[in-house]
């Protein structure tokens, strides 16, 4: 039986234990004339955030629902692209891009390690502990040099169930270094991963086929169709309320039903 939008999220959010940032939410900037200007939160990742074209249809990342959670006095600008880790995401110079246009009481949101982990890859691969805790720092320092607020996300869970019908975890310790590094440096969490994981453990083996990208040629277990991108995007801006990142105002929707035909995809 399908569960409706404010069960999902229920379970989603029951299955990790509160825990907040050392620093409240981020704050609006004011503008040169004193008037307070929009934030814009941004988003460095991988294909399980970015915005499809039309070409990819179903295909759909988190990153272009997140919109519809948040209240419009918030921008998301979505850097997020196909195939990236935490290292080519920098090598490609993708971050300096970011860097260049964030403001004080921005927000960077940062979900890597889909592909940090293809070890026969050395344009993309990095090692948990060492390497990829290092990528990290240099998005988190470099928001924080121009004022605004890095974010970590660990990285959303695949769909992969054992003979028992557990979801099982796919990603090694690169969650685990990702949140050894937000402690470490004192940054928000966004714990992704174990949100997703539960999820789709409450969703099960069958009824989790409808939130992937799930065709008549193509089973794919990573990436999602709209209604996963949706609820994937639901616990994103939960948890960055949950992380007193935002504050209770800047969202909306949490528990409202979202159509599925609101999400589109431009042309290439």
């Amino acid at each position: 039986m399908s569960l409706t939008r404010r069960q999902v999220t229920t379970a989603a959010l029951a299955a990790v234990p509160l825990a907040v940032a050392a620093t409240g939410p981020a704050s609006a900037a004011a503008s040169p004339g004193g008037a307070r200007r929009e934030r814009t939160l941004y988003i460095a990742g991988d294909s399980t955030a970015a915005q499809k074209y039309a070409g990819a249809a179903p295909e759909t990342g988190w990153g272009t629902a997140l919109p519809f959670f948040l209240r419009k006095r918030l921008a998301v600008s979505n850097h997020a692209v196909n195939g990236r880790s935490s290292k080519s995401f920098i090598d490609e110079g993708r971050l300096d891009v970011i860097l260049g246009a964030l403001r004080p009481g921005d927000v960077l949101i940062v979900q890597f390690g889909h592909n940090d982990s293809k070890i026969a890859d050395p344009t993309r691969y990095t090692e948990p502990w060492t390497t990829y805790q290092d990528h990290l720092r240099r998005y988190v320092d470099g928001a924080r040099a121009r004022g605004a607020r890095p974010v970590l996300a660990t990285s959303v869970e695949r769909r992969k169930f054992d003979a028992s019908g557990n979801a099982v975890p796919t990603h090694g310790d690169y969650p685990a270094a990702a949140t050894a590094l937000a402690a470490e440096e004192g940054v928000a969490l966004l714990d992704i991963q174990a949100l997703s994981i539960a999820l789709w453990q409450r969703l099960g083996v069958e009824e989790t086929k409808k939130y992937f990208n799930w065709t008549a040629t193509e089973q794919d277990n990573t990436h999602f169709n709209p209604p996963g991108a949706i609820a994937v995007a639901r616990l994103v801006a939960g948890e960055l309320v949950r992380r007193r990142v935002l504050s209770p105002r800047d969202v909306r929707r949490l528990d409202e039903e979202v159509p599925d035909s609101w999400i589109t995809w431009p042309p290439a």
